[in-house]
């Protein structure tokens, strides 16, 4: 089976070179790919001590920050190496502070693998989340590295839990230990023989919790809500913006909204920009460098930018959280949770644990089309009570559910 995983793996890095001639994205992630050893050759020299996180995107990387400052406060002489597998992590995080090194992670095959442990050395490796790549697992595991799983979740459909999952339960024997979200996966590791797991939780919800402990202020937002009521759209896909606009345009003046858009690309945000009826800016148009003294007498402020959601977030009154129509599903709903924030989501939430406790505690609502989405905003709009009763929710539920990375730090110190 090894074989025939490996013979897939060689095809498949040939195919996608083919595939990048007419992807962008799968430009990215090839091209990404060809300067690894010889970046972590000049950044990771034979005499560093190293610890070695690897994140599939953008979404586990962020899981898994809490666990990297905390390690990086208890080996302060160690480099973080940070790998990343999709271009939707590496681009959007590539020039990062927090990681000695970033790059992508080679291709699994086993030539690839020796030659990345053999340079990287880490003394201990984590895995966040997922991904399970067998050659990367056994080199690992014939050196004696240390290697951990942190924030798994685990599914009875994945092919571990299958007859046919023999070579997939083999990657899993090489994992010194698990740390998962929850008793479901712990359950499902150990009816396939694995007791070295434990509860620990999701690090996200310490990644959010520290957000309230900087500095969210926002000079060009504060001036843009002038006290009014505010939704804050986040990570929004046409789905979801087809029938926000809808809404937005039949709206009260003295609601305001601001969309951050998943998507940024120009065409996308200006055919956006065109569907609003409302007094609309963009932050392209020299928002944060010049207040623009008018700010104020805008309905709408789209955010054609990345890395201030999450600040933006702390002036929600209300949060749509956008990809809820689609596949996987919702985006972070935590962010605004964190900040007390009532929540709004698509129909797509039930592969996220936290998005499906929200909705049941009602501190989250889940509307599946333009009525439903009317109904939520003018309840919250018009209900302060129910809104801030929801805002409550969702800020005790992310405070009742920190810890993990303490509970990760505790094993791996003792």
């Amino acid at each position: 089976m090894l074989f025939l995983y490996n013979l897939v793996v060689i095809l498949a890095s040939q195919l996608l070179k083919i595939v990048a001639l007419f992807s962008p994205k799968m430009k990215l992630f090839v091209d990404g790919r060809k300067l690894v050893f010889e970046t972590l050759a000049k950044t990771i020299h034979a005499t560093d001590k190293t610890i070695w996180f690897h994140a599939a995107s953008l979404g586990e990387y962020e899981q898994g920050i809490p666990v990297i400052e905390a390690i990086k406060q208890q080996f302060p002489t160690h480099k973080i190496v940070v790998t990343f597998f999709s271009p939707s992590g590496y681009e959007v995080r590539k020039n990062n502070t927090i990681a000695d090194v970033t790059v992508y992670l080679p291709l699994d095959t086993i030539s690839n693998a020796k030659q990345f442990i053999k340079i990287a050395h880490p003394e201990i490796v984590f895995f966040i989340k997922y991904e399970y790549w067998p050659n990367y697992l056994n080199e690992l595991k014939n050196q004696n590295i240390k290697t951990y799983l942190i924030s798994g979740i685990l599914r009875e459909n994945q092919a571990f839990f299958k007859w046919y999952g023999a070579f997939y339960r083999n990657a899993l024997k090489t994992f010194d230990y698990f740390f998962v979200q929850n008793e479901s996966s712990k359950n499902l590791l150990q009816s396939i023989g694995f007791n070295n797991v434990k509860v620990s939780g999701d690090t996200r919800f310490d990644r959010v919790v520290s957000i309230l402990e900087r500095d969210n202020s926002l000079d060009f937002i504060e001036q843009f809500k002038d006290n009014k009521t505010t939704i804050v759209i986040g990570s929004s896909w046409p789905k979801d913006e087809s029938l926000l606009v809808n809404y937005i345009n039949q709206s009260s003046d003295d609601v305001k909204f601001i969309i951050a858009p998943h998507n940024i690309k120009q065409e996308q945000i200006l055919n956006l920009k065109n569907q609003i009826q409302k007094k609309t800016i963009l932050f392209s148009e020299n928002v944060e460098t010049r207040l623009i003294p008018s700010l104020q007498e805008y309905n709408v402020f789209i955010i054609d930018t990345i890395g201030i959601l999450t600040k933006i977030y702390s002036y929600a009154d209300i949060a749509y959280v956008g990809g809820g129509f689609g596949n996987p599903g919702v985006h972070n709903i935590l962010e605004p949770a964190t900040f007390g924030v009532p929540v709004v989501i698509g129909p797509n939430y039930s592969h996220f644990a936290e998005a499906t406790a929200l909705v049941n505690m009602e501190g989250c609502i889940s509307i599946q089309n333009q009525s439903q989405l009317n109904e939520a905003f003018d309840l919250l709009l018009h209900n302060e009570d129910e809104r801030l009763e929801k805002g409550h929710i969702c800020s005790t539920f992310v405070q009742m559910n920190k810890g993990a990375t303490q509970t990760i730090m505790n094993h791996i110190l003792s």
